[in-house]
Order: C-alpha cells, then sequence, then structure tokens
C-alpha cells in the first residue's frame, strides 16, 4: 500500500523554545504507512529559531519571512510550500502544541471515514490535561458571536466525532482537496485570526467539520490580553480601531462575524450586540463570565451532530 503524504505546517515568530518542544513531539509521532514533513515559517525570528531547527531538526524545512507575516500570512506561506510536495493531507498546527503520538493517524482516520471532511483535533489545556481549549465555539447570535465553553473536559465530549460550524486553528488536518477548491487563508481581512473564517468557508462550500475525540493536542493556555478598561484611552483607541491583529480589533470582530457566521445577518447583528455589551462591561468570552455559568455536557449539546 502506498503511504500517505502528509504535510504539517506551522508559522512562528520568536518562539524557540515552544517550537522546539513541538518539533520533538512531531519527531514522536506514529508515522506507520505515512511519509511525513514539516515546514517551519519563521517570521523574522531574532532569539535563533531557524539556527536552532537547522541544528537539532536537519530535516525539517525553514521558510524565512521578515516579520510581516504574522499568523495568516505565515500560514498561507506554509501552506503554499506545502502543496509543491503535492500530498494528500495539510496539517495546520500552532507551534505552542504537544501532540499525542497517535494524534495525526487518528485524525487521517477520521477523514478518511467520513469523506469529504475537515477534521480538528481534541484541544486541551497542558498546564490542565482533562481541560479542552477552545473546542467546539457554538454560533449565538444574542452572546455576540461565537460562543466557547470553559468548564469542558475529556469527559464531557462526545466519544464519536461530532459535527462543528467551525474548527478553531490550532491543529486542523485539511485534505489537500478541500485547500484546493477553497484557496488559501484571508490575509487581506485577516492579518491575524485567520482561521476564524476559513473552515466557515469551507463548511459553505460543502465540506464537513468534524472534531475527532480521539485525536488529542495539549495547548498552551492563552496569554491574557490587556483589559480595554485598563488601557490609557490612546492605547485604547489604538486597539480598537488601528490595528487589524489585536485581539480587542473591532474591524476583526466585524470581519469574523460577517465572514464567519452561519449568515451575514446573523453576523451583523452580533456584532451589534457585542459592541452594546463591550459598552455595558458585560463582555461574554471573559473567564469569569464563563466561570459562572452552567453548561451542559458538550456530549448533550451535540448529541445530533454525532457521526454514525
Amino acid at each position: 500500500m502506498k503511504n500517505l503524504k502528509v504535510e504539517i505546517i506551522s508559522p512562528v515568530h520568536n518562539r524557540r523554545e515552544l517550537t522546539l518542544q513541538f518539533l520533538r513531539s512531531i519527531s514522536r509521532i506514529d508515522r506507520n504507512n505515512l511519509d511525513v514533513h514539516t515546514i517551519i515559517v519563521d517570521d523574522g525570528s531574532t532569539d535563533g529559531t531557524t539556527e536552532a531547527i537547522a541544528k537539532d531538526f536537519p530535516d525539517v524545512e525553514i521558510i524565512e519571512g521578515d516579520g510581516n507575516l504574522w499568523y495568516t500570512g505565515g500560514m498561507n506561506c506554509g501552506i503554499e510550500a506545502a502543496l509543491k510536495h503535492n500530498p494528500d493531507y495539510i496539517l495546520c498546527v500552532n507551534n505552542d502544541s504537544i501532540l499525542e503520538e497517535k494524534c495525526v493517524r487518528n485524525l487521517i482516520e477520521c477523514a478518511k471515514k467520513y469523506p469529504h471532511s475537515v477534521v480538528g483535533a481534541t484541544l486541551l489545556l497542558w498546564n490542565t490535561p482533562h481541560k479542552l481549549f477552545q473546542v467546539s465555539p457554538e454560533w449565538q447570535t444574542k452572546l455576540g458571536g461565537w460562543h466557547h465553553w470553559y468548564q469542558q473536559t475529556i469527559w464531557t465530549i462526545p466519544t464519536k466525532p461530532w459535527k462543528v460550524d467551525i474548527i478553531v486553528g490550532n491543529c486542523v488536518l485539511f485534505p489537500v482537496q478541500a485547500i484546493r477548491e477553497v484557496g488559501l487563508m484571508d490575509e487581506k481581512r485577516f492579518v491575524q485570526y485567520g482561521d476564524a473564517e476559513y473552515t466557515p468557508r469551507m463548511r459553505r462550500r460543502g465540506w464537513q467539520l468534524l472534531i475527532e475525540p480521539r485525536a488529542r493536542v495539549f495547548c498552551k493556555p492563552n496569554d491574557l490580553p490587556p483589559k480595554l478598561r485598563e488601557m490609557p484611552i490612546k492605547m485604547m483607541l489604538k486597539a480598537l480601531f488601528f490595528e487589524p491583529q489585536n485581539v480587542h480589533s473591532l474591524r476583526r470582530r466585524l470581519n469574523t462575524n460577517l465572514f464567519g457566521a452561519p449568515t451575514k445577518l446573523q453576523g451583523v447583528a452580533a456584532f451589534v450586540i457585542f459592541f452594546a455589551r463591550l459598552l455595558a462591561r458585560r463582555n461574554t468570552e471573559s473567564p469569569a463570565f464563563g466561570a459562572r455559568e452552567i453548561e451542559p455536557p458538550l456530549a448533550e449539546t451535540f448529541a445530533d451532530k454525532v457521526t454514525r
């Protein structure tokens, strides 16, 4: 049997130790009947990332950027390089990830079992390894857009792959045909967070989005951004209106809603609601809000989305 070709790509900027840790986990994955090749897009790192990779992982392909690619441009550069190797699958992964040994194999088995599917891994926090991280957001217009879960664990999710409307981009397996049909991430509208519209775009083009519970990835917890109300006014205005890569950017939020929502109308309505909540200081995305909310198990919430 011919081996399946898998390209693993990850963009990085000044995260040498995290990247080396990520590559060590890649070196330990089950490669039986798989040809695995890794591409790192080093976007202008000044901490010796490229040199360290070349020394410790000479088989890794390195693409060097000028420091202006950000996440989306870096991922696109990696995808374009990966396509030249004519793979069967492209695995896009954040470099602050640790993959379980069977992760890639389980993702591929899921993609093969359910044709025309893009498959996301089960993301877990590496400092609390039973807790889910950014898995299976649910669209809720009344809450201002995508609603994330804060209390889910490895024991509260479905035991079989389940269908979702978006896959957060920490670790996603794309059949190469999906990328050839849909194209690259939108780096014009999304300097950062290009994954916010990528898998929804694929879903609208007829690709099924699945989460595979057996494919586990341990992720670094997100660094909490500065709170808007604690910023000087000049810095606040800059973050809201003039930095599209900023997590607080209203342009990013509007685009995320418009191009990720089930419909454009729902996206606009959710943006208005989000902005009103922002002014009222009732942000539903804060960990404090999530800690107070009562969450049913995802196995119940997505019971009708589980594959058969």
